[in-house]
């Protein structure tokens, strides 16, 4: 028997015992035991407690960490796993009432901050498009945006503003902005602890939008920063029921730590980390007031558990119990050192320590509330009534264990902004104080209308193509262009072009989301000008689209029919020729070699565009197979690159039985020799030749089944050694037999060399 399966059925055995905490070894594995075996029976029942609680299992999870903590001492981060149960029940029950807790908000005016649903000052655009106030992106009140569910959380630094909403929000509504300002100031006061004069410049904010969260918020906490802890809670109720924010759970929970309800603040700080369970700090504090509450009530009860298990003799101590005479003795002292240590927390003495104020107020307050527990049922009974205290959550359906941690851990039907208390008064004055708090509803919310005759669309215009914004994207350091304006000049340089500020990082991010508010702006209201807008951007995709007609020319390389044609694409002009051809869905642009005197030759093969890899600096390698065929019939140039007009070659097909048995049997000649060839190659040459083209096509059975005739034709005039201006030759050719002569005498004269 190895020792881990050993240890872990000793400790089922230990477990079935109850609650009384000793260790146990049943009979029939005594004998396995050596007294030099040593095991760390602490490290042994947490790696049972968190098995329990990946498994869900809460109630024996508490018993378990319960247990650890008994053995020795355990720190609060290592209940992270009994965190994470204990929140998954909590969430369970709180998705089965939050559609009657929360409102359920839309976005009807494109004014109104989707985070907090006041007026969009200091707007900020994130990466998704959508736009939010300046202090819901600071504070990281949410890390998904409200509107989409995508990640937004911000890069380092300060979030610039964007310039342009900036602009228009302050022509359209300068007192909204004045009054924005005045919570700005507000907000200093309230840094430079001037606490007094912070209170008077909010007060005097609600009196005239008393709907305002943000307002609220700085009021709530200048009282908070004045121990005015009941009206700091009863502003952070209404802030909560208007706008619920993890960051705002937490600071409501701090404010119950500090009044000293440190129950009730652990039912907030789990309704924060329900809404973000990255909230790190949040997380801290569930692991030590969890701890707190698991803990042995004093240092002498992990004496007695050690006596309990050590002090017998080596081979009694798994099997022999502390005489009752010994338990009522340790009972005794545990119950004068606890009510000594009950005294010494008494409200009525100054508090001996002051690391955390807040916490060990609450600490005490709960200590003298079970001193009647501790006094009637001694120590064990006091660690018993703590562990009912966390291990019953209402999902679990224990109703023997933790009536009264049930009250703590559920959501309350009366919606999330509502605390909990031991105290019926304390219940009454929080409910009195939210309802006497105006709340945001959405029939209390301000819409707000554009005002018509400062509407300007000169004010609309992208800084580039000077023409109204079409799919308007914003750049990290806030500015506003065109989508299509603004990869044009990326595709030169790396920069803003208007700030010169580096937007290396979000070329390489590459995703130009539509800015949805200003976009939403321009169809709303300037209908007539966005649809001519609209119809000269599909006339312009309408023209990039013709496979006929000014088709896009790379002029580079030999490409022919079903053969692979890998590019490296790094000059501006290609960049956008390759951007234009997805785009637009044709994935086809022309390739042909270059010519001194025409720029490129008469003929070349039509790409078809597979895949396409940006690199971060804006670079791409575009993966390719060649097409049709086609003869080029005038030329020209658009934005930098080449183009042209043409027709598409196809082979002339053999209608008569004999010539197409001859022909048949001259391409079999043709494929047998390629393939001799091929395979007499030095091992070098041939993995070069399949690496880049693949391997030689299979023989078809109908050569004249595609317009281009066999591919392995194409597939030799490709790996075969040929200047390119013979391999054009043979691109031109419309009959399959003169290709498949050309072909022939190439092998022939490829394989002479090689006898010679």
């Amino acid at each position: 028997m190895s020792l881990a399966s050993m240890s872990l059925r000793r400790l089922d055995q230990e477990y079935a015992l109850g609650e009384r905490g000793r260790f146990f070894i049943a009979p029939e594995t005594e004998g396995d035991w050596d007294e030099e075996d040593h095991v760390d029976h602490r490290q042994l029942v947490l790696s049972k407690a968190d098995a329990l609680a990946s498994e869900n299992r809460l109630k024996e999870a508490v018993d378990m960490f319960s247990m650890a903590l008994r053995c020795g001492p355990v720190r609060p981060d290592q209940l992270s796993s009994l965190v994470g149960c204990v929140l998954r029940n909590f969430k369970k029950k709180s998705e089965e009432s939050s559609a009657k807790s929360e409102p359920n908000w839309t976005q009807d005016c494109e004014f109104d901050c989707p985070g907090c649903h006041t007026f969009l000052a200091e707007p900020v655009t994130v990466t998704c498009g959508h736009t939010y106030c300046r202090r819901c992106i600071q504070h990281s009140t949410f890390s998904k945006c409200k509107l989409c569910s995508e990640d937004i959380r911000r890069r380092p630094g300060d979030p610039r503003l964007n310039v342009i909403l900036c602009g228009l929000l302050e022509k359209w509504f300068p007192e909204d902005v004045k009054r924005t300002k005045c919570i700005g100031e507000a907000e200093s006061l309230l840094k430079s602890k001037q606490y007094d004069d912070s209170i008077a410049l909010t007060s005097q904010l609600l009196q005239s939008d008393s709907s305002n969260v943000w307002v609220r918020m700085c009021h709530a906490e200048a009282h908070r920063g004045l121990k005015q802890y009941r009206q700091a809670l009863k502003n952070w109720e209404s802030c909560l029921i208007a706008t619920p924010s993890p960051e705002g759970y937490f600071r409501k929970a701090k404010i119950l730590q500090e009044m000293g309800h440190v129950d009730d603040s652990l039912q907030v700080f789990l309704q924060c980390l329900a809404l973000d369970e990255n909230f790190h700090q949040a997380k801290q504090e569930v692991e030590l007031i969890l701890h707190d509450l698991l803990a042995p009530a004093c240092d002498n009860v992990k004496v007695g558990l050690r006596e309990t298990t050590h002090n017998t003799s080596s081979h009694l101590r798994s099997k022999t119990m502390v005489s009752e005479g010994q338990d009522q003795d340790q009972q005794t002292q545990l119950q004068a050192q606890h009510q000594s240590d009950t005294q010494a927390a008494s409200p009525h003495q100054p508090p001996t320590t002051s690391e955390k104020p807040g916490r060990s107020e609450s600490l005490e307050r709960s200590g003298l509330s079970r001193a009647h527990s501790l006094r009637a049922h001694g120590i064990a009974g006091a660690v018993e009534e703590r562990l009912k205290r966390v291990s019953s959550a209402p999902q679990l359906g224990d109703l023997e264990k933790g009536a009264l941690l049930k009250r703590k851990l559920s959501v309350s039907e009366a919606g999330p902004g509502v605390a909990y208390s031991h105290s019926s008064k304390y219940k009454k004055q929080v409910a009195n104080a939210s309802a006497a708090t105006p709340v945001v509803t959405e029939e209390t919310k301000s819409h707000r209308t554009l005002p018509k005759d400062l509407l300007d669309p000169n004010d609309f215009e992208c800084s580039l193509c000077m023409r109204l914004f079409y799919q308007p994207v914003t750049t990290p350091c806030g500015h506003m262009f065109c989508k299509n304006c603004l990869e044009r000049c990326l595709d030169h340089n790396p920069q803003c072009p208007l700030c010169k500020e580096s937007l290396k990082e979000y070329l390489a991010f590459r995703k130009y989301t539509i800015t949805q508010v200003l976009d939403n702006i321009i169809k709303q209201y300037l209908f007539k000008e966005h649809s001519e807008r609209l119809k000269l951007h599909t006339e312009e995709t309408k023209e990039l689209s013709d496979l006929t007609k000014n088709v896009p020319i790379f002029v580079c390389t030999m490409a022919y029919p079903t053969v692979p044609c890998p590019l490296h694409v790094f000059e501006p002009r290609y960049r956008l020729m390759i951007r234009r051809c997805m785009e637009t869905g044709t994935r086809q642009f022309g390739m042909c070699i270059s010519d001194p005197q025409k720029g490129f030759v008469d003929y070349g093969c039509m790409l078809q565009i597979r895949s396409v890899h940006f690199l971060p600096d804006g670079r791409s390698v575009v993966d390719t197979v060649g097409g049709k065929r086609f003869r080029v019939l005038s030329r020209g140039m658009r934005d930098g690159y080449c183009i042209a007009n043409i027709e598409y070659l196809e082979d002339m097909k053999v209608n008569d039985e004999e010539d197409l048995e001859k022909l048949q049997v001259l391409h079999d000649q043709v494929y047998d020799q390629a393939r001799k060839w091929f395979q007499n190659l030095e091992n070098r040459f041939r993995n070069q030749i399949l690496q880049h083209f693949g391997p030689m096509p299979e023989r078809e059975a109908d050569i004249q089944a595609t317009p281009n005739g066999p591919a392995c034709c194409w597939w030799l005039l490709a790996v075969l050694p040929v200047d390119p201006r013979y391999q054009l030759s043979v691109l031109s050719m419309t009959t399959l037999k003169e290709r498949l002569v050309k072909i022939q005498h190439i092998l022939t004269y490829l394989q002479k060399l090689s006898s010679d």
